[in-house]
């Protein structure tokens, strides 16, 4: 019996230490000069406590092995012995506090500093339930759920709330930060390697907190270029007769108040569509992007994000596969 036992878990802890090599969200495979420096910072902590761990060990085997009476109280210490010994373990829990206090603070001024280079790309990124809208300033670029960024150069980003309290948080890229309405928050940094990097709303924010994600991807500099020349051209034009009827379908339906789309519609209270189709993701980030997965969100998006604010809009299977059509020509 036991070698069968053995015989099932192997595979198991394979797959597991396979997982753990390569997991999705890690703040120990750092890709930015954020990262890297926060990844130095836990390194330097657990370095200190780790000796401090050691002093206490040595102290307590003297006390239990060498120091340690068990036929009768020791001596009295004395008044200069007994201040000592307070001050000791006054000062030495203060200056390990202040080792750990001076560099973690340095660390979170470094997130926001007082000098950004002029030539910085300024992404603002908005945080509603549940969903994060993505706007390039100086590109005329607005997106959701997909940040993409220039490898090697430096990003300011900026992080408001429309609606309650939520949190900003790449691991690869950067420590967490706070997004507060009525307050603009801030990161800087500088993606190192390119690659696609996985976020998530890290402060509980209400029934779909846990469905409130979404990619950073690092490109290089061509590739950040050609994406910034398709996301500024405008909408396509379906040619397809499903994609055109879904583009007469859209214009006429209640999808226009939430939902831009070039020309076509201003709506902003849900997320731009106008090159819905470049992304790899929809829902906050959470189904793939795919034809199939934007019937079923059509269909049914209670169903498949709880709490989200999309209305069930009871149309016809017809009509959902043309709206699906047409959505995926925006590209």
């Amino acid at each position: 019996m036991m070698p069968a036992v053995r015989f099932r878990v192997a595979p198991v802890l394979l797959v597991a230490g396979c997982v753990a090599a390569t997991p999705p969200m890690t703040t120990m495979a750092p890709k930015s000069d954020l990262a890297d420096a926060i990844r130095t910072l836990f390194f330097e902590i657990i370095g200190l406590d780790g000796l401090i761990l050691m002093v206490v060990v040595v102290a307590l085997s003297l006390a239990i092995f060498r120091y340690s009476s068990r036929t009768g109280l020791g001596t009295e210490l004395s008044r200069t012995a007994q201040f000592r010994l307070e001050a000791a373990w006054t000062v030495g829990p203060a200056l390990i506090i202040l080792a750990i206090a001076v560099p973690s603070v340095r660390l979170t001024f470094r997130t926001q500093p007082a000098v950004v280079p002029r030539d910085a790309l300024v992404v603002q990124v908005i945080a509603r339930q549940w969903w994060w809208e993505v706007r390039y300033p100086a590109l005329g670029v607005t997106t959701a759920n997909e940040i993409h960024l220039p490898v090697g150069r430096t990003v300011r980003v900026l992080l408001d709330s429309a609606d309650i309290i939520h949190s900003f948080w790449v691991p690869q890229l950067g420590g967490k930060r706070d997004v507060v309405p009525g307050q603009t928050n801030e990161i800087v940094l500088v993606p190192s390697v390119p690659g696609t990097y996985l976020g998530q709303c890290a402060e509980f924010c209400g029934t779909s907190h846990a469905n409130m994600r979404f990619r950073v991807v690092v490109d290089t500099r061509e590739d950040f270029a050609a994406w910034t020349a398709r996301e500024t051209a405008p909408p396509a034009v379906p040619a397809v007769p499903a994609a055109a009827a879904g583009a007469r379908l859209y214009a006429a339906s209640t999808c226009t108040p939430c939902h831009a789309i070039g020309s076509v519609s201003a709506g902003r209270f849900g997320p731009d569509l106008t090159h819905f189709a470049s992304r790899a993701t929809f829902a906050g980030g959470t189904l793939a992007n795919t034809q199939e997965n934007l019937a079923a969100w059509l269909r049914d998006p209670e169903a498949l994000k709880p709490g989200v604010k999309m209305p069930r809009l009871g149309l016809p299977e017809a009509d959902i596969r043309q709206l699906a059509a047409y959505l995926e020509t925006l590209k």
